[in-house]
């Protein structure tokens, strides 16, 4: 395993290379699974978890489910000073009653924020959250009232670095400028989704990480500019890499994404590999080097993801990856 620091001029802790998503813990993995998956993965060198206040509602889930499981896996392995969790808050249902959807999601507001972290603390069963996004970006609430009260968190010791999820690189830009305006710790993460493939430019999507967000991010963690890194969910597109019967989904389903999935598996087999290796190893040893968030609901599929830990795609594979 290889581990990377996250670093907002703030705070400042290690993490795995690989972060292990939760979503589904609880839900449609099982939970004896997920321990089996939580244990693997932490026996492997992995320090990094993922999870959310509402996963996964959509499953059949009450939302919690996932911070639940990681809760009680953490208290039965007595490894919380050695794993660093991520939870998210803001995309769960406002009005329990209603359908799970944008329009009826809790949004970024201080009373949300403070209220949601510290039930989170209590479902995860520990008194620090290291990094704590808001799911999806909130262009309702003043971005002032947003930042401060995660920067009102990390004054109380209860969150270590706070981050923003599914959000435009320009308003990452102004959230910054506004936590430094307020003098309190700003963004260290952005967590988007992110893979070998990529959308259509139309419509414009919010969601994926762009250009210019890898670009702005890299060049954070100077003098006057606090380090920003970029975490990447849906980073093997929900198997589409690996299996035919899976489409490309989240708008990438267009002739040059499968044209780089043709080319993926090509140089996977070429290379003894797996699809999904390939992918993965391709976004760690880029550029701008993202950590991937990745799920799985058997402990098989977590040996396959820790050995892209390790792989170095060499400068013609991953010029001819590139060029696709």
């Amino acid at each position: 395993m290889q581990f990377r620091t996250l670093d907002n001029g703030h705070t400042s802790f290690e993490v795995s290379t690989l972060c292990l998503g939760t979503m589904n813990m609880g839900t449609t993995t099982d939970e004896e699974t997920s321990i089996a998956i939580l244990d693997r993965f932490f026996e492997a060198g992995g320090t990094f978890l993922d999870t959310a206040n509402n996963y996964a509602v959509w499953n059949g889930g009450y939302g919690r489910d996932s911070e639940d499981v990681v809760g009680r896996w953490l208290a039965s392995r007595g490894n919380r000073d050695a794993v660093r969790v991520a939870t998210k808050l803001g995309a769960a249902k406002k009005d329990p009653a209603l359908p799970f959807s944008p329009a009826n999601f809790q949004g970024l507001s201080a009373e949300v924020i403070g209220r949601e972290a510290h039930e989170s603390l209590r479902h995860l069963g520990i008194d620090r959250i290291d990094v704590l996004y808001g799911h999806v970006d909130d262009r309702e609430t003043p971005l002032e009232e947003t930042v401060g009260a995660f920067g009102k968190l990390v004054d109380e010791g209860v969150v270590g670095i706070p981050g923003i999820s599914n959000v435009a690189a320009w308003r990452v830009v102004e959230a910054r400028e506004e936590q430094a305006r307020l003098g309190v710790a700003p963004y260290g993460v952005v967590q988007q989704a992110h893979s070998y493939v990529y959308p259509r430019p139309l419509p414009v999507r919010t969601d994926w990480a762009t250009s210019e967000l890898l670009d702005y991010a890299a060049s954070t963690g100077v003098d006057g500019r606090p380090g920003l890194a970029v975490a990447a969910y849906s980073p093997l597109q929900q198997g589409v890499y690996a299996r035919d019967d899976r489409l490309l989904a989240r708008g990438s389903d267009h002739p040059s994404s499968r044209e780089r999935v043709t080319l993926l598996r090509q140089v996977a087999a070429e290379i003894g590999a797996t699809p999904n290796q390939v992918a993965l190893a391709w976004l760690l040893g880029g550029e701008h080097p993202v950590i991937p968030v990745v799920g799985a609901s058997t402990v098989a599929q977590v040996d396959e993801i820790l050995g892209a830990a390790d792989l170095v795609l060499d400068e013609e594979a991953r010029a001819r990856l590139d060029a696709a």
